[in-house]
């Protein structure tokens, strides 16, 4: 009598349950996709595994891929395998990809190789940078930052904190949350080692409800744009961090120009003066100092502000004061083409310049103008002997397939003036290219690669 009394119990209990919708399924343990780099056995970021069926998943910043989905669970799976530079050798039909069995709680590997100079270390900015980690249980101290994506980033070191700052800016809340360019700091060094999986916590500036605010929101309609980002000294001797604003309309218009200065203890950027109104008299921006900054003693010892996007096109002396006057600012004409190492020509289109110690040269990383396969996602290298030039001949260090890379910015103050390691980011967008499936995550975002020095590959650049 017992028994059938509870059987009877159970038996309602499971009908009720199933007529009232409740679902007696139990969750999964995800299958730990991990893909390396077959050279070296870092985990790769930014690799694309997509199904027959067209689901694409994409490694975080620690190479991993969480699948818990049930009809990829528990059975053979091809995966075709995509990562701007890293790959697998095409099959007998030309596909590249893998076959692979994910189960509930194991570790599938992957190893890619990598066909690009460049070494990809992983992506700075943005959410989820650690997502799938996360969903395997991994990673869980990460703090994600409020930021969904950002447009090109500058940087200055300014009393004793590295200073970043990007245009405009997606928020969780909102695409392009930001109009007014979003802004952070570090440490100076906060790269320990330069290696994926890369995890840079930045400090940014936020408003009262904690959320990530603009730091230039000058008067008139628009967005602020900064440019030409650098700590100077003044004749007092402390550190003053400036910027040209320029204020923008539809499409792509600047319609003002001028002078910003830091205000250390508001931080936020203030309106030192306008030099310039688009007017029909004047409808062209006049000579201002903009671009990504260097600062070069010449043979007289003299200290100048060299600022180009990528070269040089722009010097004055190397203060507060010389940069706010107009009387010092001097025009550059920098080289239109450089040479290749295989003899085309290729034209920079953005990047920037800095002193190496161990190539014993100056070096810059730029995008290349209408390069191909991608017409703004060709990077190419190059030294010379004078930041001025001649620059050349060019090596290619890392391409993209129909996806756009544009103004890189070196780092060089993050490593030690003798490294052989050369740090540079850029931003990842589908902007200018033909149509592409945006990448979840990374698109709108700046991604880190390095380039060693000590690459035989980069002999050429010498000429050798």
């Amino acid at each position: 009598m017992f028994a059938f009394t509870f059987l009877r119990k159970l038996v309602l209990t499971s009908t009720a349950l199933f007529w009232s919708g409740v679902s007696m399924t139990v969750a999964v343990e995800p299958c730990r996709i991990e893909v390396v780099d077959k050279e070296n056995g870092w985990p790769v970021p930014l690799v694309e595994l997509r199904t027959t069926s067209d689901l694409v998943l994409v490694t975080d910043n620690a190479g991993l891929i969480a699948v818990d989905q049930p009809d990829l669970l528990n059975r053979e799976i091809w995966f075709d395998v995509s990562g701007h530079g890293y790959g697998v050798k095409a099959d007998g039909f030309g596909a590249r990809g893998v076959r692979v069995t994910p189960r509930p709680g194991k570790t599938v590997r992957i190893e890619v190789e990598r066909s690009i100079i460049a070494k990809r270390l992983g992506r700075l900015t943005g959410g989820g940078i650690f997502a799938e980690s996360q969903q395997l249980g991994e990673r869980d101290d990460w703090q994600e930052s409020g930021v969904f994506g950002c447009d090109t980033v500058q940087v200055a070191n300014h009393r004793g904190r590295r200073f970043w700052l990007w245009g405009d800016t997606d928020l969780p809340s909102y695409r392009f949350g930001v109009f007014h360019s979003t802004s952070a700091t570090t440490e100076l060094r906060p790269i320990a080692k330069f290696e994926p999986p890369l995890a840079l916590h930045y400090d940014y500036f936020r408003n009262e409800r904690g959320v990530p605010r603009g730091v230039s929101e000058f008067p008139g309609k628009g967005p602020t744009w900064i440019g030409g980002y650098v700590s100077l000294p003044d004749r007092d001797g402390q550190a003053r961090l400036v910027a040209t604003y320029s204020k923008i309309r539809p499409p792509l218009e600047a319609y003002e120009s001028g002078l910003c200065v830091w205000n250390d203890e508001a931080e936020e950027f203030e309106l030192l003066r306008k030099v310039w109104t688009k007017t029909s008299s004047a409808p062209e921006r006049p000579l201002m100092p903009e671009g990504h900054p260097t600062l070069w003693r010449d043979d007289a010892g003299k200290e100048w502000l060299l600022l180009g996007n990528p070269l040089p096109n722009f010097r004055c002396p190397a203060t507060f004061e010389a940069w706010q006057d107009a009387a010092t600012w001097e025009k550059l004409e920098p080289q239109a083409t450089l040479k290749s190492t295989e003899g085309g020509e290729v034209k920079p289109h953005t990047g920037s310049i800095a002193w190496n110690e161990y190539r014993g040269r100056w070096v810059t990383v730029f995008m290349e103008s209408f390069g191909k396969p991608s017409v703004f996602g060709e990077l190419w290298y190059a030294e010379a002997d004078a930041p001025t030039g001649p620059w050349g001949p060019a090596v290619k260090v890392l391409s993209h397939d129909n996806y756009t890379f544009y103004n890189p910015r070196l780092h060089a103050e993050l490593t030690d003036a003798k490294s052989p390691v050369l740090l540079f980011e850029g931003t990842y967008t589908t902007t200018f290219a033909d149509r592409p499936q945006p990448t979840p995550r990374y698109d709108y975002n700046q991604i880190l690669y390095r380039v060693d020095l000590d690459d035989p590959r980069l002999a050429k650049a010498r000429g050798e």
